[in-house]
């Protein structure tokens, strides 16, 4: 290819050269890899490569006449403005149906006998027998080949991080322990084999992290598990020969990360495969022999992951009061220096905040890209400043701030919004109401194993008596110094409630309403939360219930609150959040930080 490919226009014209050699009609770019990831590696930022558009969700469809990316509502703006000039429409898509919407799409605006292709290696299986219902037979789906390897002449290597084992002291449970957890669940499934795919759950069975991708611990490798032995395909490049062995000692062998596929095709006759359709691609489910047969059902790993036990979660409350006396530090510096002539811009913020995060104890990472957006910028929920584009703290406004780190003995996920200058009436009505709705889900009590999408409508219900509404999920899970989203619980209208998202004791999540005001401003506020059991005001033979404790430890600005809008419990909660929250964290402060902490959480007057 000798054309010249800077631009999303020139590659999505080497894209269709490519396309008409090999007869595909159409073509789709997912975000994702072969292990389904949020965040990828730069190998696999294809979509990103094509477009231009930078958000870390969207999915791509190319035909020969037409190019568009579907988006949700929190990429609106930032898509609009990234794709201008790109021949790529954008494609206002409801939020979680980014998969499905072009192919909703193509199904009304193909040709007879299309054909449709995709790279079947970062493809969900699930998603291909979705598409295969939706377009019927008047399509055919190829996915065999990937076209980038021939229109992108620069693409990223595989990342090398070493892997490393996660340190004993802060996993809970031994390997081994794990494993067994895991051949439990296979045999009550019935399967003598099971394949995982996904990052997170391998890092979490084998206790072990890397830092393959951006802001997740984690390494890129599958595993395969039977009745005997354990498989790890790995770059054994990035594993130490000390870690080497102490992987064979628990009975785990190490393969070459390219062997998967190969491993797949060689399973012997008789074979009983767990697979979960939604966490495996359409690339390693064709690689399977015919005599194997398949059961499908939920991953066990991910819900055993998301259920922290007893000495994780009191690691995390360790971790909490570190990156709530670092947030503490960097607010207590950030008042300050804005009543000086000292220039503060959106990347000042984060930029200092990780440097007060840095001097934390077991501090590793942050845990995703600091969203800072002062005004019409914190109206972006996942809006990023860069040395190109970004606004200085100045005037009058609100300045939101979502950020988080990696610890080796948590994650950590917290959003607040600081006034800038005097606060007007609608500025405090929006943040109070945003506030009432972080509240009542946070105070909520409700069935164990309740399906947790149920619970969106109570953050959102102090919005809604306004009219009011945010685009965006209420809640994600959060991993145990693993992603910043992980499930499978996810406290979302957009999300179906099923089974396998119920939530159990021991799992952590967000809390964090909204309310945008396009060129104006943003608020969020967002706490982490642990599911505990009611011990309390149970009734003798009652059934089990959860409540949730708050996790998160950093004053909420009470300067932003219009009290008339508070009922009196909102009051005590709020109040008894912040005696707690001083209380954890004054110990291990300074002196002058300290009392701006003891500032911030005196008791709400009316």
């Amino acid at each position: 290819m000798t054309l010249s490919i800077d631009t999303p226009a020139q590659r999505l014209h080497a894209l269709r050269q490519v396309m008409t050699e090999q007869g595909i009609d159409a073509w789709l770019v997912p975000s994702s890899d072969p292990h389904l990831s949020e965040y990828l590696p730069g190998h696999w930022q294809g979509r990103e490569w094509l477009t231009g558009f930078t958000g870390s969700v969207g999915t791509l469809l190319v035909t020969r006449d037409f190019a568009g990316l579907w988006v949700d509502s929190r990429y609106w703006v930032q898509a609009d403005k990234e794709l201008a000039g790109s021949g790529i429409e954008m494609m206002k898509v409801a939020q979680g149906q980014q998969i499905l919407a072009p192919i909703d799409w193509l199904a009304v605006n193909h040709s007879d006998h299309a054909t449709l292709g995709l790279d079947g290696a970062v493809l969900p299986l699930a998603a291909h027998r979705a598409f295969r219902d939706r377009l019927g037979e008047a399509v055919t789906i190829t996915s065999e080949r990937d076209l980038l390897e021939e229109i992108w002449p620069d693409r990223p290597a595989l990342p090398q991080a070493p892997v490393t084992a996660h340190d004993a002291a802060f996993t809970g449970q031994s390997r081994a322990e794990r494993l067994a957890q895991l051949r439990q669940a296979m045999n009550e499934a019935n399967a003598d084999t099971h394949l995982i795919s996904t990052l997170d759950d391998i890092a979490w069975l084998f206790n072990l992290r890397g830092s393959d991708v951006d802001y997740n611990p984690v390494f890129l490798a599958h595993a395969l598990v039977d009745t005997h032995h354990t498989r790890l395909f790995i770059d054994q490049d990035k594993v130490p020969a000390s870690l080497s062995e102490a992987l064979a000692d628990d009975g785990v062998m190490l393969h070459d990360y390219a062997e998967a596929v190969d491993a797949l095709a060689r399973l012997p006759e008789a074979t009983r495969l767990l697979i979960d359709p939604a966490r495996v691609t359409l690339s390693l489910f064709t690689a399977l022999p015919g005599h194997v047969t398949l059961i499908e059902a939920f991953q066990p790993t991910t819900l055993a992951k998301a259920c922290k036990h007893d000495d994780e979660i009191a690691h995390v409350r360790a971790a909490m009061a570190r990156d709530g006396a670092a947030l503490c530090r960097f607010l207590c510096w950030l008042e300050a220096t804005l009543a000086t002539d000292e220039t503060i811009t959106e990347l000042t913020i984060d930029a200092r905040l990780t440097a007060e995060r840095t001097r934390g104890k077991h501090f590793i990472s942050r845990s995703f890209p600091t969203i800072a957006g002062f005004n019409a910028n914190g109206a972006l929920p996942h809006y990023h400043a860069t040395e190109t584009a970004h606004s200085t703290i100045e005037g009058q406004g609100l300045l939101l701030i979502d950020s988080g780190a990696q610890y080796l003995d948590g994650t950590t996920d917290i959003t607040r919004v600081i006034p800038v200058g005097a606060p007007t009436p609608a500025q405090k009505a929006d943040y109070t109401r945003v506030l009432k709705g972080m509240m009542a889900l946070s105070r909520t009590r409700f069935p164990d194993g309740l399906e947790a999408p149920r619970l969106d409508a109570i953050a959102r219900a102090p919005l809604w008596e306004a009219g009011l509404d945010y685009g965006h999920g209420t809640g994600h899970g959060v991993g145990y110094f693993l992603n910043v989203h992980e499930g499978p619980q996810v406290i979302s209208r957009g999300a179906q409630p099923t089974p396998q998202t119920a939530m159990r004791e021991g799992m952590i999540t967000s809390i964090e309403p909204g309310l945008y005001r396009p060129g104006q401003w943003g608020i969020r506020i967002e706490n982490l939360v642990a599911n505990r059991r009611v011990t309390d005001d149970i009734e003798p033979g009652a059934d089990t219930f959860i409540e949730f404790e708050t996790l998160t430890l950093c004053p909420i600005d009470t300067c932003l609150i219009e009290p008339s809008l508070l009922r009196d419990d909102e009051i005590r909660w709020l109040d008894d959040y912040h005696h707690t929250v001083f209380e954890r964290l004054a110990p291990g402060l300074d002196d002058e930080t300290r009392s701006w902490l003891a500032e911030k959480t005196q008791p709400l007057a009316r």
